[in-house]
């Protein structure tokens, strides 16, 4: 054992004594994700994270997929390597900032109003360090798990997880040699119902992906000229019957059990058929469980024409598509008939969507662990309106849950966090979810 080891026994630093500090470090490293490789990458992210890993003694690894594109990855030996193994993953790029937007510069990191501040601090470097103080004092400590774990702090999730996940279970697929489960992002995070009550909702399911492009072909022309083939005004036409579209509720098995918890949590009839009422009960969650209800369709951008007097031959458009489990085939098929026969559909990202039941040993973990630290808690299961590393995970035959733990005060507009201004996670609320993940390390 060497030296650092046996004084780091000797006076173990805690996980929640290092957690705002982690964090705070990985927001002050930019990995803005732009969708290409113009970014300044996730290469500093993931050797900071390795030499984190290894001061404890850890073998991390970083599988770079692309010049600058890296992703971090280790394996922690359980009590019983023979159990089926579980994977920890959470991802280090995040989405663009303009700092000119933010109260506090988005990545400076900085704590205000018990808060830390910034880009990542929620989505998900919030995650990242918390499993890092974690599995740090627990190496420090030599405490096992009951099975191995594998570490994996990836790039790219923002844009699809092509240079991350994908690479990963594509190339290093051995990286995950035994693992039947999983836990990453956008889970177990508290609704507070009322003084007896807290609900954290665990991700079970989450919607399929088509992000797409749109293109209009018309005639090229002057401006000054009247043209009935303008290929922006068909373009525009369309986009504009997709964006006001309302597409049909579809409650799903997962929304359905959310839906129950919920209804039990509050002590009144939840209808699935008048859900305008049903989320006017939910507060700040409304916003991230009503786009559980339905597919749906974001027009998010427009591109065409190089001079205002010249009626360009071609528009495009981009358009961010999500899809319910059990729903991808209505949904393209609604797709096409809302756009019409003019505009041409091209995948730009796709990707499937996923739903896994909310039982077994693992979960039990959770409920266990979040009770332990918050007595009037109670763990139910949702569906998540975006996409995650898990899909790729899930290639694998990996069950996948999202679950990275915290305690929230009911203010706050945790929804709005995630690639909004002034991103933030409260301090205690990150010092929570150390305590809980490593009681839940011990359960898993």
């Amino acid at each position: 054992m060497s030296e650092s080891k046996t004084a780091g026994r000797a006076n173990p630093v805690s996980g929640e004594d290092e957690v705002v500090d982690l964090c705070r470090d990985l927001i002050r490293i930019d990995t803005s994700n732009y969708g290409d490789h113009s970014g300044p990458g996730e290469r500093a992210a993931a050797e900071y994270i390795a030499e984190k890993l290894a001061e404890v003694g850890l073998e991390p690894q970083i599988f770079e997929s692309h010049p600058g594109r890296a992703s971090t990855v280790a394996r922690i030996e359980g009590e019983d390597p023979s159990k089926p193994a579980l994977l920890i993953h959470g991802h280090t790029d995040v989405v663009p900032a303009n700092a000119q937007d933010w109260t506090h510069h988005p990545f400076a990191g900085e704590i205000a109003d018990g808060c830390v501040w910034g880009r990542g601090a929620v989505d998900m470097k919030d995650m990242d360090a918390m499993t890092l103080a974690v599995v740090r004092e627990r190496m420090r400590s030599g405490r096992k798990p009951p099975r191995d774990v594998v570490l994996a702090f990836l790039a790219d999730e923002e844009a699809g997880g092509t240079y991350g996940a994908r690479h990963l279970v594509d190339k290093h697929p051995g990286l995950f040699e035994g693992v039947t489960e999983a836990i990453g992002e956008v889970g177990g995070f508290s609704f507070t119902v009322n003084e007896n009550l807290r609900l954290y909702l665990v991700e079970t399911a989450q919607k399929g992906m088509h992000w797409m492009r749109l293109t209009v072909d018309g005639t090229a022309g002057h401006g000054s000229m009247t043209n009935n083939d303008n290929a922006i005004t068909e373009l525009c036409e369309a986009v504009g019957r997709l964006g006001r579209h309302k597409w049909p509720v579809r409650v799903t098995k997962t929304v359905r059990s959310f839906l129950d918890e919920l209804s039990d949590a509050l002590g009144t009839p939840l209808d699935p058929e008048d859900m305008d009422a049903t989320l006017a009960k939910l507060g700040g969650i409304a916003k991230m469980v009503g786009a559980t209800l339905r597919n749906s369709a974001a027009p998010t951008m427009l591109g065409a024409g190089y001079k205002v007097n010249v009626i360009p031959g071609q528009a495009t458009a981009h358009v961010d598509g999500r899809f319910l489990p059990g729903y991808e085939d209505e949904f393209l098929a609604d797709l096409d008939r809302i756009l019409g026969p003019r505009v041409r559909r091209e995948d730009v990202h796709g990707d499937k969507a996923l739903e896994t039941s909310f039982d077994g040993d693992l979960v039990d973990a959770m409920q266990v662990a979040l009770r332990a630290e918050d007595p009037i808690a109670r763990a139910v299961p949702y569906m998540l309106s975006g996409g995650t590393d898990a899909k790729s995970f899930d290639d694998l035959g990996i069950r996948c849950f999202g679950f990275a733990p915290l305690k929230l005060p009911p203010e706050l507009d945790f929804a709005g966090m995630f690639h909004g201004v002034d991103e933030r996670v409260p301090v205690d609320g990150l010092k929570f979810g150390v305590r809980v993940l490593d009681r839940f390390l011990d359960k898993c």
